[in-house]
């Protein structure tokens, strides 16, 4: 009978995966808190707080994040500090203006009668403020692919949180204020934690304005790529909560954050991949560059497939547990099922991105976002406006997806060689190997 090797899985892809898989569990099983305790009022007030928190992340990620990796992944002694000095600088100015906006704000907080509103303007500087630290430590361990620690900086945010909330539902004492505060402490521990693992904040004194400079200019593309693609999320919330009302926004919500089991896999391989892809290309490896994207975003189309179809057959039974039956018989289950099906063509739209943005060519990136947005506004309307339902928001998002994949497409083929016929070739050969070597009992 053949042993299963534990040790085969001590590596970078699949603590990247673990690192992702217990973010999103916990995410989810934050989420299950949220509905049993809470009022579907004050539920839909949390997800539009993060909705523009979510915002502000990718205002800070998209300037910095994937220019923290590209640039730092691979250097060493003074050039190395240089650009994390730099990268911490300019992270701070970002988190600052940011900062000064909600204190702007602050004044007129008893004029504003919406209560979302107001916790967005209570809340959102200071949690935006607590994750600083752990972001910017988050990118360099990215770049230096130490996904070990990773994961163990996870552990502390998502565990503490998941610990300290289900506490207050087991006493009975949550409210939607409790919930910011904690998550804010949550926030400032992982902090905490991150500045004594890794965060080398002494390298701010030897920012250098070449580098900042070098770091705005191709963080301004990976902004506005970031920003259009968070945009490009938050679309649907808007126009169903105009065009449909929040009844139907919660049910639509449940559906997007099950689409985890999808993200998990998608955020590891991007975040294994690019880490490979830009140290290929830094060595101006343009072979590796294509291996890399071919295999990753094969083997996630491969994998979604089964994936799929388990959740085409079984749908009912994660919308009912985790909506704590108040989905049950609405259209939430259905959307899920369209959404997963969609979800085979995500690594090769995902993969082209990153890969743009590796090669010095995030403008290219910026324009397909941009154009995926525009298409995914007008199909959300016009699907609304047809169906009278969040039906029609499902077929935004296949029109969306596979217009980004054809813009993408073409333009990366101009710099890289690969074809889609061989994405999914090499990804189904890529995933025969995996399974022989790590599980031998599936041969």
């Amino acid at each position: 009978m053949p042993r299963f090797d534990l040790s085969r899985f001590n590596n970078k892809h699949f603590l990247a995966l673990a690192g992702n898989g217990i973010l999103s569990m916990f995410g989810l099983g934050f989420i299950y808190l949220l509905y049993v305790s809470l009022t579907v009022g004050d539920v839909g007030k949390w997800f539009y707080f993060f909705t523009i928190l979510g915002l502000c992340e990718a205002v800070r990620n998209g300037f910095l994040g994937t220019a923290t990796v590209k640039f730092y992944a691979g250097k060493k002694g003074d050039e190395a500090n240089y650009i994390l000095g730099s990268v911490w600088l300019l992270a701070i100015l970002v988190t600052a203006i940011v900062g000064v906006i909600n204190i702007a704000g602050l004044p007129f907080l008893q004029l504003i009668t919406d209560d979302s509103l107001r916790l967005v303007v209570k809340w959102l500087g200071l949690t935006f403020l607590s994750s600083l630290p752990f972001s910017v430590v988050f990118w360099i361990l990215q770049a230096e692919e130490e996904y070990g620690k990773i994961l163990k900086l996870r552990l502390v945010n998502s565990g503490s949180m998941i610990l300290i909330f289900g506490g207050l539902v087991l006493l009975k004492q949550m409210t939607i204020e409790k919930a910011f505060f904690y998550n804010f402490l949550t926030n400032c521990l992982t902090s905490a934690v991150a500045l004594v693992w890794g965060a080398k904040v002494h390298t701010l004194f030897s920012c250098r304005k070449q580098h900042i400079l070098e770091l705005t200019h191709f963080g301004k593309y990976s902004l506005a790529t970031t920003l259009s693609s968070s945009l490009l999320r938050s679309t649907d919330t808007f126009i169903i909560q105009n065009m449909l009302g929040s009844a139907a926004l919660a049910v639509y919500g449940l559906p997007v954050r099950l689409m985890e089991i999808v993200e998990i896999p998608l955020r590891s391989f991007v975040g294994t991949g690019m880490s490979g892809m830009a140290t290929a290309y830094n060595n101006k490896d343009m072979g590796q560059v294509a291996h890399i994207l071919k295999k990753y975003s094969g083997m996630l189309t491969v994998v979604f497939i089964p994936m799929s179809l388990l959740v085409l057959l079984f749908a009912d039974i994660p919308i009912s547990l985790l909506g704590h039956h108040k989905l049950d018989g609405t259209a939430a289950a259905n959307i899920y099922r369209l959404f997963m099906v969609f979800a085979i063509m995500y690594p090769i739209d995902r993969f082209n991105g990153i890969t743009l943005d590796v090669i010095h060519k995030p403008q290219i990136n910026f324009q397909k976002v941009l154009v995926m947005l525009v298409v995914n506004a007008a199909a959300d309307y016009l699907g609304i406006l047809l169906l009278g339902n969040i039906y029609g928001v499902a077929f935004g998002a296949f029109l969306t997806t596979l217009v980004g994949i054809i813009f993408g497409y073409i333009h990366l083929r101009k710099y890289v060689d690969y074809s889609i016929m061989g994405i999914v070739k090499e990804g189904y050969a890529e995933t025969r190997s995996f399974m022989s070597k790590n599980l031998p009992f599936l041969k």
